[in-house]
Order: C-alpha cells, then structure tokens, then sequence
C-alpha cells in the first residue's frame, strides 16, 4: 500500500471517533496496555508533558512544544485531531511523521493489532510513541484525546499534568456535569507529579485539589498566579503581552481566548523552572513556524479580513463570538457548520444576529445536515443561505465581501479543516 492507501485503511479498521462518533470510543486501557508491551514500552523511553482540558490544550500544547525546541531540545508533539494530513499528530521538532515510517508500520504491525481492534487513536497513540522513542526525543508533548483517566495516553508518567479548563463537551462519555468532567479529565493527575490547572469554576476546584491531595501532587492553579499583567492587540492581529515574570512577549497565535492559554503556559513554565527568556520570546512569537499549528485565529488575507478558528463548543464559543463582533468592519459574513454532539443552539444564541451567514457542513458523517443547520440558524433570527459545501460557502462569501468587511470560517474543526484542504488544493493548481 502507498500512503494515501493506509491511511483509507486505518480509516476503515479502526474506528474513528471524527468520522463516525461515539462508536469510536472504546473504554479502557487494555488495548493500550497490549500494545504498550508488544512495542516494549516506548513511552519509558523520554520524558513527557501531559496535557487535558476541554479548549485550549492544542495552542498550550504548541506553544510549550515550540519554546523547548527554541531553547535546542528535540521534542515531540502528539495532537489530535489533524486538519489537512493524518501525519500532524505527530511531529518532532515541528516535522511531520514521514509517509514512509507510517506505511512501513502498517505493513509491519497489521498482523498484530488487528486481532486486537483498537480504535484509530489507541492505534495513532501507539504509532506515535514508538515513533518517538525511535527518535530519542528529549521531551514529548501528549495532548490527551478524550477525557483523561481513560484515555490512552494516560500510561505515561509526565514531569508535569496540565489541564486547560473545563466546560460542557463530550457529555455523552465525560458526565453530564463540570464536575464529572473534571473527575475524568483530573485522572492524568499523578502520584508526586506537579499539576497546573489553567481555570476552575466553583465545581471544578475541589475536584482538583482533591485528586492532587490524594495523589500528593504539587497544585497550581493558573488563575491565582496571574503571569499576564496586560495585553495589546497588535495590528497584524498578533498579541502583545506584558508578563509578571518575563518580560514583554508578542504571541503570534491571535484570539483573545489565547490570553488564558498563554497564562497558563507561563505558570507552567514556572513550575518547570524554565527561565530562558529568548527561548520564550522566540516560542511564542513563532509557533506556527517552529511547529505547523494551523487553525487558531489564522488569518488567510486582508481586505476582506478572512479569518478560520477550529473553535466548536460553548467554551470556544464565549471567546470567538466576542472576539467576531469586535471586529471593525463594515459587514460580517460567517462561514458556519457544526458537527452533531455539539450544543449547536447555545453556540447559535452567542452568534451575531447582523452577520450574513453561509450555512454549510464539512465532509464527515457527524456533521448536522446543512438544512438543519439552516433551520436552527433561522429560529436564532440568523439570516442567510445554504452552500453545499465549505468551498463553495467560502467562495460565496468571498465574492459578496467588500474590501472592508470581514469573513469567518468556523463552527468546527472538520469545516476548517474542509477550508484549509481546499485552499491548498487551489495553490497546487
């Protein structure tokens, strides 16, 4: 099989939890576990970062990643889901898992994990640590998949747990309350190792000090250390940050949700005693270059001002609605789709209602059909049309956009990542 062919094939053997749902998930760590040995416990091999949380752990992930390798380490990041490639959950030093290493393990393996049916991320999991621990990276980044205490990354020991926030996401395997979700997100808390948490809510707080006090893990909570004095929107859209203990730093990753995410970067950073300010500046000005970070308040042209987020719960939500209604501009056009265990009505009561909207749905079975979505836009007092398709939508909104108005893509990871594939097959041609 070339590439194309085994990654259609780890599509079609393994369930995938982003095309197909809750069908993909599977509880438990026994496959983990079976694979773990059969791979002789790679994850042993280099020392970890392990992070949680509903929003936000991807861009805490990535700028953690980028400030090591600025400061000469070689380091691993392991992140889900990916936009365009299979290849960009896993990357050292900011360089995909090439074609031929993920074809060579399929062929090589298929024989031992097929009986086992796992899933297409314990798969991914294990794919990802070997390929690491062949590497010898110095570090690696884990970006948990789903939850925590069950998820099949939790068989790592890190130096440091960090879990983001929490809000009302995946309800259907997490709980029903913050509290349960905490409960299963706090279950990467380990025995002595220090834990940072990025915020808490009155239900979430006693969750963690408790699990951290059971497990005599060193706590801190990001919102009581507060590393960001001030910030500045730049022109560009970047941020610039006036920090407690490091100085001035320019974020590149725009999006005024990136303020909690970079606090709780910095105290991570604090708690890991990493005090190399060059490497910090230089992390979080170049975290796309140093690591292939897509879809975070990207900026893809001006005049119109065109901009996708992968945002797509209510968390996300409070931030980029805010963020879109800010934004000055003579007219807004929101290029929006959802998938199907989303809170679409909530996310919709955020929307603005003076936008022109572009209802559409990505390429996977869980999105919510574009008529639905439509329909639902409509109750809200949301105007616009249907488009078949994320490309089609885009261009529409393109073609009506003035040059000084503003255009948003967004309402899911699938739908930006539906946009990014199209607009790099466009540059091919």
């Amino acid at each position: 099989m070339n590439y194309e062919e085994t990654v259609n094939y780890l599509y079609k053997c393994t369930p995938v939890f982003e095309h197909v749902g809750a069908s993909a998930y599977k509880e438990g760590l026994s496959n983990t576990i079976a694979m773990d040995r059969h791979f002789g416990h790679p994850h042993t091999q280099f020392r970890t970062i392990h992070i949680a949380g509903t929003n936000g752990k991807g861009s805490c992930s990535h700028t953690i990643a980028a400030i090591l390798q600025a400061q000469g380490l070689k380091v691993g990041l392991y992140t889900s889901p990916h936009l365009v490639d299979f290849r960009e959950r896993i990357r050292v030093n900011g360089e995909m898992i090439s074609q031929d290493y993920v074809v060579n393990f399929v062929e090589a393996e298929r024989a031992f994990f097929e009986p086992l049916r796992p899933s297409f991320f314990e798969l991914t999991t294990a794919l990802a640590f070997k390929y690491f621990a062949e590497q010898h990276v110095d570090i690696a980044i884990v970006e948990v998949g789903l939850g925590g205490r069950l998820d099949c990354t939790n068989i790592i020991t890190p130096i440091l747990s960090i879990i983001t926030n929490i809000s009302l996401d995946h309800t259907q395997f997490l709980g029903n309350t913050l509290a349960k979700i905490a409960g299963e997100k706090a279950g990467i808390i380990k025995p002595g190792v220090p834990v940072v948490i990025g915020e808490t809510t009155s239900e979430t707080r006693p969750v963690f000090l408790q699990k951290a006090a059971e497990e005599h893990a060193p706590i801190t909570l990001a919102e009581e250390q507060q590393e960001i004095e001030s910030h500045e929107v730049l022109p560009d859209g970047r941020l610039l940050y006036h920090t407690r203990h490091f100085g001035e730093l320019t974020g590149e990753l725009g999006g005024i949700y990136q303020l909690k995410n970079a606090n709780t970067v910095l105290c991570a950073l604090r708690v890991l005693g990493l005090n190399d300010h060059d490497a910090i500046r230089q992390g979080f000005a170049h975290v796309g270059e140093l690591t292939g970070l897509t879809g975070r308040w990207q900026s893809l042209c001006h005049h119109p001002h065109v901009v996708c987020d992968t945002g797509h719960n209510v968390g996300g939500w409070q931030y980029l609605a805010q963020q879109i209604k800010d934004q000055p501009c003579d007219k807004c056009h929101i290029v929006f789709g959802m998938v199907d265990d989303k809170d679409i009505d909530h996310v919709m009561d955020l929307l603005p209602k003076d936008a022109v909207y572009y209802w559409t749905q990505a390429t996977t079975h869980r999105a919510i059909d574009k008529q639905i979505v439509a329909q639902k836009g409509q109750a809200h007092q949301l105007l616009g049309a249907v488009y078949d398709t994320v490309a089609i939508a885009y261009e529409a909104a393109r073609a009506a956009a003035q040059p000084n108005d503003f255009v948003f893509i967004g309402g899911s990871s699938y739908v930006v990542a539906d946009l990014l594939s199209y607009l790099q097959t466009v540059k091919k041609q």
